[in-house]
This record gives C-alpha cells, structure tokens and sequence, in this order.
C-alpha cells in the first residue's frame, strides 16, 4: 500500500484500486469485490470522495468512477503540505504559551552559546540515546563538526540507535554532503529529502532535543526536555516525513545502486544537471539513465520517476 503517508487507510486504498480497475460500479459491486457489506462498502466510497479520491455518477443506483491517479495524489500531497504548514503555526503559538509559561515560574530557559560548546552538546545528546534520533538537516553547517557527528553517528547506529533524518533540499549540494549522506543510509540511517525543511533540530527518544536558532556569529541552540513544544516539533518531524521522498534504501533492492541514487535525487526535485554536478557524472550519462529507468517505470518525468521509485521500495 502507497498512500497510507497520505492519510489513506489500506481498506480505503483496497476499495480506491478496485474502482480503478471497474470503472463506474455500483456500491453492491465493490461490496462484492471486496468482500465487505454494503454498509461498510458505502463508508468506504464516503471516505474517498471527501478526499477526492472517487466521485459519484449521476443516476440511479448510484456509481462510482475512480479520480486519475496523478491528479489525486496531487490534491493528497497539497492537503497534506497544509497540514505541515498548520503544524508549524501550532508549534510557534504552543512556543507561546510554553514561554509564558516559564516566565511564570521563573524557571530560565537554557541556551547553549558558543561553537564548541554546541557541537560538544550535540554529541553528548545523541550519546544519550538509547532508541532514535530524529534531525533536520539543513545549512549551513559548523565544518569543525562534520567529521565527528559522521562518526559519531554511525557509532551509534552499530549500538542499535534508529537515526531518522529528512535533509533539505539545498544541504545534498553542500561540498562532501552527498557522500556522507549515501554512506550513512549504507550504515543504516533512514534518510528522506524536504524542499523547505523548517529549521535545524535533533531530537531523541521524543523526550530531549536541540535546537539551532542562530548559526552564524556566536553559535546558540536551545536546549528541550520533554514539554508541549518537544511533542509539537515530534509532530511537525512526522508530518514533514511523511511528505519528504525518500533518498536511498538501507536494504538490497535489487537496483543498479548508481540508477538507485540518480532516483533519489530526481525524488528530491533535482535537475539533470544538478543530479549530474552532485553524482560526478556526465549530463549525458545521466539523462541516459533516467531515460532507461522512467522507461522502466512508466513515468512521463524525471520527478515521476522518483516518486514511483519510492513509493514502490526501490528507494527504501
């Protein structure tokens, strides 16, 4: 099942690939096709057509005909981009609340200042993780840093630690960034891609976290422990996770791992150029790839052919 990131359920996802293949059946039809009653057959038709997914067709007994695909997947992917920008606005008004909050008890809220003191913090929270770590990746970035958190990270994950990171868009050309990123999902991190990831933040085991919010000058990050705040940026992380494409799978997909790449990176929004600038290939070398692989999975665009590619496993 594909849309479950969407907010369909697999009995809703059951009944939305039956009328694709019926078109115009009634509600007694995919009863029957599916195995259901007609009731919970009705409820299901209900629930597609409030998420587009189906309409109605004028006449009686009522039947249905599936909305196309692309353009369904479209309007889902929008609503739930709405969702994320909800997200964030709940977040700043429950920072709010939360602020008061502190102010009324007088409790200070700790900032971490200084370049090293931060990327020592961000270590030694990550140290303390005994079951994720979830992060927005985005620039710019301490370069002192790098090497020990690469490191330090795939520590981790040997120990048994899920690392769960969407990257922005713009941090897959940073210098380096490409690599260290397709080694990491090698070691085991499930690693996704965001155009417009919100903010930088490492959270872990949803109860500590920190947050970055000022990177240039006099590094500072504020420091989480388990408030209305940490649960609302939990939440905005899940929501921007289900909207990001995934980069790379950590499992065999049975892919040419250059193809598998060259996928993630079109997931990503990438251009051929870029996709050839960050891959260390010809332009040419890789509109002949993408022209294989969209041949391959029936996709009309290089973007299309990355959002089948992970919807359907080749990407993780």
């Amino acid at each position: 099942m594909v849309l479950g990131a969407f907010g369909v359920s697999e009995a809703e996802e059951r009944a939305y690939r039956f009328v694709l293949g019926v078109p115009d059946c009634s509600v007694a039809e995919i009863a029957d096709g599916l195995g259901a009653d007609t009731a919970v057959a009705r409820r299901l038709l209900q629930a597609l057509e409030a998420k587009g997914l189906v309409c109605p067709l004028p006449g009686a007994p009522t039947r249905y005909q599936a909305a196309a695909p692309e353009l369904a997947i479209e309007v889902l992917a929008l609503v739930r981009h709405r969702q994320i920008e909800q997200a964030k606005l709940a977040t700043a008004e429950l920072t709010a609340i939360w602020a008061a909050a502190e102010r009324e008890r007088q409790v200070p809220i700790e900032v971490v200042h200084g370049r090293d003191v931060n990327t020592q913090r961000f270590l030694q929270t990550q140290l303390a993780a005994r079951r994720e770590v979830l992060t927005f990746d985005r620039p710019p970035y301490v370069e002192e840093g790098i090497g020990p958190q690469h490191e330090l990270q795939l520590q981790r994950m040997a120990d048994g630690v899920c690392y769960r990171t969407v990257y922005d868009r713009a941090s897959l050309a940073e210098p380096g960034q490409l690599e260290r990123v397709f080694a990491l999902t090698r070691a085991g991190e499930q690693a996704r891609v965001y155009d417009g990831v919100p903010l930088k933040m490492l959270l872990t085991d949803r109860s500590a976290g920190l947050v970055p919010f000022m990177v240039s000058g006099v590094r500072r990050s504020v420091v989480l422990d388990e408030t209305p705040l940490l649960h609302a940026l939990v939440s905005l992380f899940e929501l921007v996770w289900e909207r990001a494409a995934p980069l790379w799978s950590t499992t065999p997909t049975g892919i040419d791992p250059v193809n598998q790449r060259l996928l993630g990176l079109a997931a990503a929004g990438h251009t051929d150029e870029s996709i050839a600038q960050m891959a260390g290939l010809s332009k040419r070398t890789v509109e002949r790839r993408m022209r294989q692989m969209m041949d391959r999975l029936g996709a009309r665009t290089r973007f299309q052919a990355g959002l089948q590619a992970g919807r359907s496993g080749l990407l993780g």
